[in-house]
């Protein structure tokens, strides 16, 4: 469960679509510990959902085969936001790296570098529709979890990164899997789909993210009363967001 740091009231924050207050908080944060890697990479996540949800990024009628998610509308990213995006993404592995020269199993620099990874793929992926950048920042994400998972298997967010890209490259053609597979990525749709379970039930900050892409994958999967509970669950946890009422109508609505 998220608990009361301004890191935890930051990302609150964000799953209730209160951006401004969530950037403040992350502010704050990074003012106590300039330090902390953890600090501008959850910046950096403000400033992604923040877009996503200025662009409906994450309304399922995108995601609901393979046809609608690669015919979806070409999206015109904010070039400030993109850029205040890529630079804190830019601070928090300058620290990041400077704090594993000393210690290269410090859990928090682990953590920052696989969320700076996946926050890039899922920019080129999501926004500027770039499918082989984001592959790259995808494999850089799951190695980076990996990592962390070795010193710390507690670290249950790390398996966002690796689940939803088993996920996704495991609903994948099959002469696409494996090519990338040979390139070291994994696909495993079932096993993916577990990894996400597990950030969504013992994760910290990225566990309703996780429940968010459970709802998305289950919609592909066709299982539209899964994914109706889960988001039904996170509209009573963030009352703020808007967006979930409005996709358990369109589910109940396309029945």
């Amino acid at each position: 469960m998220i608990g009361d740091s301004p890191l935890d009231r930051g990302f609150t924050g964000l799953y209730n679509l209160d951006f401004a207050g969530a950037q403040g908080e992350f502010s704050s944060w990074e003012k106590e510990h300039p330090d902390d890697p953890v600090g501008p990479v959850s910046e950096a996540a403000g400033y992604l959902f923040s877009e996503f949800n200025r662009l409906g990024v994450l309304e399922a009628q995108f995601y609901e085969n393979d046809a609608a998610f690669d015919h979806r509308p070409k999206l015109s990213p904010d070039p400030a936001v993109r850029d205040r995006f890529q630079r804190a993404i830019a601070r928090s592995e300058t620290l990041a790296h400077s704090r594993l020269a000393k210690d290269p199993k410090d859990r928090d620099a682990l953590f920052a570098m696989t969320l700076s990874s996946g926050l890039q793929a899922d920019y080129a992926a999501l926004i500027e529709k770039r499918n082989l950048a984001s592959l790259h920042f995808t494999k850089q994400a799951s190695a980076s979890a990996q990592e962390l998972l070795a010193v710390c298997p507690d670290c249950y967010d790390a398996l966002l990164a690796t689940g939803f890209s088993k996920y996704i490259i495991g609903s994948m053609s099959a002469p696409v899997r494996w090519v990338l597979r040979l390139g070291g990525l994994p696909a495993d749709k079932q096993g993916g789909i577990a990894d996400l379970q597990t950030t969504a039930e013992h994760g910290h900050y990225l566990a309703p993210f996780a429940r968010i892409l459970l709802a998305v994958a289950y919609v592909r999967e066709k299982n539209r009363p899964r994914a109706i509970a889960l988001l039904s669950g996170l509209e009573q946890d963030f009352p703020g967001n808007s967006l979930f009422p409005r996709e358990i109508e369109h589910l109940r609505s396309a029945r």
